[in-house]
Protein backbone atom coordinates (compact mmCIF):
# COMPACT_ATOMS: atom_id res chain seq x y z
CA UNK A 1 0.00 0.00 0.00
CA UNK A 2 1.27 3.73 -0.35
CA UNK A 3 -0.34 6.77 0.78
CA UNK A 4 -1.30 9.58 -2.21
CA UNK A 5 -1.75 13.12 -1.95
CA UNK A 6 -4.72 14.42 -4.24
CA UNK A 7 -5.05 18.04 -4.72
CA UNK A 8 -7.51 19.93 -6.79
CA UNK A 9 -8.49 23.62 -7.83
CA UNK A 10 -11.94 22.88 -9.64
CA UNK A 11 -12.73 26.04 -11.04
CA UNK A 12 -16.18 26.18 -12.78
CA UNK A 13 -18.94 27.63 -10.84
CA UNK A 14 -21.99 25.88 -10.77
CA UNK A 15 -20.46 22.64 -12.23
CA UNK A 16 -21.28 19.02 -10.35
CA UNK A 17 -18.66 17.15 -9.05
CA UNK A 18 -20.44 15.23 -6.87
CA UNK A 19 -18.70 12.07 -9.22
CA UNK A 20 -15.59 13.17 -8.76
CA UNK A 21 -15.79 13.29 -4.88
CA UNK A 22 -16.91 9.82 -4.94
CA UNK A 23 -14.38 8.52 -6.34
CA UNK A 24 -11.97 10.32 -4.30
CA UNK A 25 -13.93 8.75 -0.82
CA UNK A 26 -14.26 5.23 -2.04
CA UNK A 27 -10.86 5.26 -0.88
CA UNK A 28 -9.31 4.45 2.09
CA UNK A 29 -9.30 8.13 3.15
CA UNK A 30 -8.32 11.35 5.35
CA UNK A 31 -9.14 14.85 4.41
CA UNK A 32 -6.75 17.05 4.48
CA UNK A 33 -8.32 20.19 3.07
CA UNK A 34 -11.07 21.74 1.90
CA UNK A 35 -9.36 20.09 -1.52
CA UNK A 36 -6.78 17.97 -0.16
CA UNK A 37 -6.94 14.12 0.21
CA UNK A 38 -4.52 11.42 1.18
CA UNK A 39 -5.59 8.31 -0.16
CA UNK A 40 -4.96 4.50 1.10
CA UNK A 41 -4.28 2.88 -2.18
CA UNK A 42 -2.16 -0.05 -4.22
CA UNK A 43 -2.91 1.94 -7.12
CA UNK A 44 -0.38 4.12 -8.77
CA UNK A 45 -0.78 8.44 -9.01
CA UNK A 46 -1.42 8.16 -12.73
CA UNK A 47 -4.06 5.30 -12.07
CA UNK A 48 -5.85 7.42 -9.34
CA UNK A 49 -6.07 10.76 -11.91
CA UNK A 50 -6.83 8.42 -14.29
CA UNK A 51 -10.22 7.46 -12.49
CA UNK A 52 -10.55 11.38 -11.33
CA UNK A 53 -10.04 13.02 -14.74
CA UNK A 54 -12.98 12.25 -16.72
CA UNK A 55 -15.22 14.61 -13.81
CA UNK A 56 -13.30 17.33 -14.67
CA UNK A 57 -13.50 20.05 -17.22
CA UNK A 58 -10.43 21.63 -18.89
CA UNK A 59 -10.01 24.30 -16.62
CA UNK A 60 -9.78 22.21 -13.30
CA UNK A 61 -6.52 21.78 -11.67
CA UNK A 62 -5.43 18.65 -10.18
CA UNK A 63 -2.21 16.80 -8.48
CA UNK A 64 -1.82 12.94 -7.18
CA UNK A 65 1.29 12.22 -5.31
CA UNK A 66 2.92 9.92 -2.79
CA UNK A 67 3.56 10.75 0.16
CA UNK A 68 5.51 9.08 2.69
CA UNK A 69 6.98 9.83 6.34
CA UNK A 70 8.71 12.07 8.08
CA UNK A 71 5.92 14.69 7.48
CA UNK A 72 5.58 18.03 9.53
CA UNK A 73 1.75 19.46 10.55
CA UNK A 74 -1.36 19.39 12.63
CA UNK A 75 -4.95 19.07 12.23
CA UNK A 76 -7.45 17.14 13.46
CA UNK A 77 -7.06 14.13 15.66
CA UNK A 78 -8.54 11.82 13.04
CA UNK A 79 -6.33 13.01 11.06
CA UNK A 80 -3.27 13.03 12.43
CA UNK A 81 -4.09 9.40 13.56
CA UNK A 82 -4.96 8.38 10.37
CA UNK A 83 -1.24 9.88 8.87
CA UNK A 84 0.32 8.23 11.81
CA UNK A 85 -1.48 4.95 11.04
CA UNK A 86 -0.89 4.65 7.32
CA UNK A 87 1.98 7.06 5.89
CA UNK A 88 5.05 4.94 4.96
CA UNK A 89 8.57 5.27 5.52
Amino acid sequence: MSVLLVTYDLKKPGQDYTDFLKVIRSYDYARLSESSYALNTTQSPSDVYNKLRPYMDANDHIYVINLKRPYSGYGPKEVNDWLEKNLPY
